[in-house]
């Protein structure tokens, strides 16, 4: 790896990326996901890796295979079980693999397939005495995982690829949904794991995140279920599955909430789940922590009062208590939530960003991957008391030194509200050589600048002598459900007029060089680089991903139109849609897209182009702007070589505008 990686963009494609954390029912054992380019650089494969608990020996790698592996979970022995779809030595090779089951055991040896549904297997969770349940898709004729092999076989030499869809989704992400559809499969341990359907066809029910938890004594499954509603919607509920028979009891359902994220306690009497008050026209909905009894009872409310939003939740060993992550002014901490009283107390101090939370069996310790603005995910351990900092355990890869400082900025709303932001400076910024400023406006629009981002990296800018500007505007979260709410159903108001405020303060800074700024933004960021630029011209560049910009076209296409009705009335949508200030843009504008986009359909770019071209005035048809197509990339651009060409690009055109600098595109867009 090169001295800084932020300025070579091959060698930062190359740096590994940690994701997943999975620990030993004894806690003896760690094990976490390690990414890297594949030998195409065409994706990122996965390797598991080994991690000591009590941070004295070095990580070790666990798996190797071009297709790589995903960690599913422990047995109660400590074997490791994983998914990959890498091809089965003792079995016969699919045109078209999924994801199998393997078992690789604790003692040392080879992996080996235990399970291999034609449609894949993911959500697996284990319980303490061996029972496996594990999410698959199959087609919905299907009589179990033998049928549906088959009935893909002559679906397959039929020709067809088509989908009957009678029920609302048909898309997620960049996935198409179906035929095929999640079914829960169950089965126990052994040298071969038969797995049976435990609920058959279930329609929408299912997601394919694995939304459920097991019991300790494998009788309960209690998973998040889909409900249909009218007028193409759809809720969130929670049901129990008995493993033997298959028999499904609801546990909480209410039109006025959505419920998902269950864990089972410990001693397997009762459910924590996250709640979430749906939202409508006048109210941004919120979420909190509740619990259940498993045998059935009201829903007991745990964190409703608390001005936070908590997620990732884990039970203590004893019951007592559930260890979760919140945002909470550009940071995510860990947090430990009273399971009698709700009461909640801070175990991290620092900036950071805590996820894929483990509590170690005798309760002294949180393992977490611990990431920050200004590092990128690792593993560490805290203790549960909430005594001392975080402790880093020795790790599959160094952790980067980042190219600049990282500093919190403050200003004041129009309407009074204190805002703030991070600032990630040049090292060698300074009144006599202010930086040229790059406003990076995060997506969600839910969301916080307060982690680490591979794909909207600021410390790759930074490194070229640019200072980013990471603010939280209005909608931003881990600022109480009355900072959401100042722009619910008016993203081009506050939210707008917040960047502002903030980019002003910024601005006013000797080491800044207020004459030459850039604003730059991807899905809800991309929609406000849009308005930006159709209501200012104070930047020199705007650069728009992934981003919204004919709201009526856009909530209709969609992946999940019944969410943003809820917020967007008609009006709403035609005052906020920034395609209605085109003939207002006149900073230029890279507009950069991928056609697998079902979040934000390609047709918002499309029309966006189109919107900015006809409007050249250029005899010869030129223009300054660019378009920016991925055909084979979805909202994000996540191929090892695409993303090289995204940040090329994209620092291309600021160069050109911002600095002056020749218009110099990447050599491989010919």
């Amino acid at each position: 790896m090169s001295a800084d990686p932020f300025l070579d963009l091959d060698e930062y494609a190359r740096m590994p990326r940690l994701s997943g954390l999975w620990l030993s029912p004894d806690g003896r054992r760690l094990v976490v996901g390690v990414g890297t380019p594949d030998k195409k650089n065409a994706r990122y494969a996965t390797a598991l890796w080994e991690v000591d608990p009590d941070g004295k020996r070095p990580a070790r790698r666990l798996t190797r295979s071009t297709k790589g592996e995903a960690a599913a979970a422990f047995t109660p022995g400590g074997d490791l079980l994983f998914t990959s779809a890498r091809p089965d030595p003792d079995g016969e090779d699919d045109d078209e693999p999924k994801a199998a089951l393997w078992l690789l055991p604790a003692a040392g040896g080879d992996a080996r397939v235990i399970a291999k549904p034609a449609g894949g297997v993911q959500g697996v969770v284990v319980s303490d005495n061996g029972t496996v349940v594990a999410g698959s898709s199959l087609l919905p004729s299907a009589d179990g995982p033998d049928d549906d092999r088959d009935l893909r076989k002559q679906r397959k030499d039929a020709g067809v690829s088509a989908i009957l869809h009678e029920s609302y989704p048909i898309r997620f992400w960049d996935q198409d949904l179906g035929p095929a559809r999640p079914r829960l499969l169950a089965g126990d341990l052994g040298d071969e794991l038969e797995l049976r359907d435990l609920t058959g066809h279930v329609g929408r029910a299912l997601d394919e995140e694995g939304s459920w938890d097991i019991s300790p004594d494998g009788r309960t499954v209690v998973a998040g279920w889909t409900v249909a509603e009218r007028g193409g919607s759809q809720r969130g509920t929670l049901v129990a599955i008995d493993v033997g028979t298959g028999e499904r009891r609801v546990l909480a359902d209410d039109p006025a909430h959505d419920y998902g994220s269950p864990r089972v306690s410990p001693d397997g009497s009762r459910v924590a789940f996250t709640v979430y008050r749906r939202s409508s026209v006048d109210d941004p909905g919120d979420s909190w922590l509740a619990e259940v009894s498993l045998a059935g009872g009201p829903v007991r409310d745990l964190t409703a009062d608390w001005d936070r939003r908590p997620h990732g939740a884990r039970w203590t060993p004893d019951g007592a208590a559930l260890i979760v992550a919140a945002d909470d002014h550009g940071r995510a901490p860990l947090w430990r939530v009273d399971a009698t009283s709700g009461a909640v107390t801070r175990l991290t101090p620092d900036h950071g960003y805590y996820g894929e939370i483990r509590v170690s069996p005798d309760g002294r310790w949180v393992y977490a991957l611990r990431a920050a603005i200004d590092s990128p995910p690792a593993p560490v351990r805290v203790r549960a008391d909430g005594s001392g900092d975080a402790e880093h355990l020795p790790g599959p890869a160094a952790l980067p030194s980042v190219p600049g400082n990282l500093l919190e900025i403050a200003a004041e709303a129009g309407d009074g509200t204190s805002l703030r932001a991070w600032l990630a400076l040049p090292s060698g910024a300074s009144a006599e050589k202010p930086a040229p400023l790059l406003l990076w406006i995060h997506g969600g629009p839910q969301s916080s600048w307060n982690g680490w981002n591979w794909r909207w990296n600021p410390w790759v800018a930074v490194a070229r002598g640019y200072a980013v500007l990471l603010p939280d505007p209005a909608l931003s979260t881990g600022y109480g459900n009355d900072f959401i709410k100042r722009g619910w159903g008016a993203w081009g108001d506050a939210p707008y007029t917040d960047l502002l405020a903030i980019t002003d303060v910024a601005e006013r800074r000797a080491d800044i060089d207020a004459a030459r700024t850039a604003a730059m933004g991807g899905s809800f960021g991309g929609y406000m680089a849009n308005w930006v630029a159709g209501h200012t011209d104070r930047f020199r560049a705007i650069v728009t991903h992934a981003s919204l910009w004919g709201l009526e076209q856009m909530t209709g296409t969609t992946d999940a139109a019944y969410y943003w009705a809820r917020e967007m009335t008609g009006q709403r949508m035609r005052d906020n849609s920034p395609h209605r200030f085109a003939d207002a843009i006149t900073t230029p504008v890279l507009v950069i897209h991928g056609d697998k986009d079902y979040r934000v359909p390609i047709g918002e770019a499309l029309s966006l182009w189109w919107d900015l071209l006809s409007r050249s005035k250029a005899e010869d048809g030129s223009s300054i702007h660019k378009f920016l197509y991925f055909p084979d990339e979805n909202h994000w651009i996540l191929k090892p070589g695409n993303s090289k060409i995204w940040y090329a690009t994209v620092l291309a055109f600021l160069d050109h505008h911002v600095r002056g600098v020749e218009w110099n595109p990447p050599e491989l867009l010919g």
